[in-house]
């Protein structure tokens, strides 16, 4: 009968290092310029994800490509024109993941952990294979994704481990792998939501009726059991709760919906028209299942959104940035972090 291995001699001990832990911040993606022929070659990938339209592909990719990316596709590339950071030659949403990798990967450094953190999209560059490639250069045998979205949806959510089962699917050895699955409660993260809108009520006017926008999903994936419509509502209550607001002080709406199915309501775009009737007209936009500023938060929101609500008589609208870089949107992600370290 083989013996059992003994405890490590103080040599071998001594040469067992502490493994490098990757991390992933994980958002949707972007066009690579504000063009119709790269919008075109972005919202092709995004929008024959089964996750993100789950129709019958017999059905929807011939609408798809004859109809929706031919007549989207330009529309969508002149929006983006409006919000493109020109300076940087980015999308916002491009330029505050990489502002987000690069703080949190300054606050692991102050600490002395051996954590290296990188930015990837779901859809368009930088890949998650690319991030991959580079990890495993660097030897690291410890992932922790983090899908940027707050609450968690089959529609946003899912799809960040499903492209990372299909990089890991020409694997031989697998790191161990830790999965955020959501925080749509966490204190850290509801504290940072409250003080943005404090910080931005101070600059400002004062407070005002707050309104609490957040993505739409269809009718169908909550009759299925995403949980997506309930986190949300979670959210804004405990944001709600936090700044010692009453029921008649705030509301909850969906925004972005797409094709002529149902989504979850109420509509943010009809909402907005309705409060100057109410007797609502100077109002506050937050928008928390966006991490970063992106095209539905600076442009349907900020832009169009204004817009709705100041031609229905709307006197003064207020978009209350995304939480972006910021300290305590930073500090969020390292804790999040800190239980698959240990």
């Amino acid at each position: 009968m083989a013996k059992s291995p003994g405890p490590l001699s103080d040599k071998a001990s001594a040469e067992i290092t502490p493994s490098k832990h990757g991390v992933i911040l994980i958002n949707l993606g972007t066009p690579s310029e504000p063009t119709s022929q790269a919008v075109r070659h972005f919202l092709r990938e995004f929008l024959s994800d089964r996750r993100v339209v789950g129709l019958s592909p017999w059905l929807w990719l011939p609408l798809l490509y004859g109809v929706i990316l031919p007549r989207r596709s330009p529309r969508v590339a002149k929006n983006y024109r409006k919000i493109w950071l020109r300076e940087q030659n980015k999308s916002p949403l491009l330029y505050f993941s990489e502002q987000q990798a690069e703080k949190l990967q300054k606050r692991f450094d102050e600490q002395g952990q051996p954590v290296v953190v990188r930015c990837a999209m779901t859809y368009g560059n930088p890949s998650l294979s690319s991030v991959w490639q580079e990890f495993k250069r660097l030897g690291i045998t410890r992932v922790s994704l983090l899908p940027l979205y707050p609450q968690y949806s089959s529609s946003t959510s899912a799809p960040t481990l499903d492209a990372w089962s299909r990089v890991m699917g020409r694997e031989f050895a697998l790191p161990d792998l830790h999965w955020i699955r959501d925080y749509h409660q966490h204190p850290l993260y509801i504290r940072a939501l409250a003080e943005s809108v404090r910080q931005s009520w101070q600059q400002g006017s004062g407070q005002s009726y707050l309104l609490i926008s957040c993505h739409g999903i269809p009718v169908r994936y909550q009759d299925q059991g995403d949980p997506y419509p309930q986190q949300c509502q979670q959210t804004a209550t405990l944001l709600a709760r936090e700044l010692g607001l009453e029921e008649d002080q705030w509301s909850l709406t969906f925004q972005s919906r797409f094709g002529k199915e149902p989504w979850i309501t109420p509509y943010t775009d009809e909402v907005l028209q309705q409060l100057p009737a109410q007797g609502i007209r100077n109002i506050s936009v937050i928008c928390p299942s966006f991490s970063v500023d992106c095209l539905e938060t600076l442009e349907e929101i900020a832009d169009e959104g204004q817009a709705l609500f100041l031609k229905a008589g709307g006197e003064q609208f207020n978009y209350i940035a995304a939480l972006n870089d910021s300290k305590s949107h930073i500090e969020l992600f390292y804790q999040l972090i800190q239980p698959s370290l240990r």
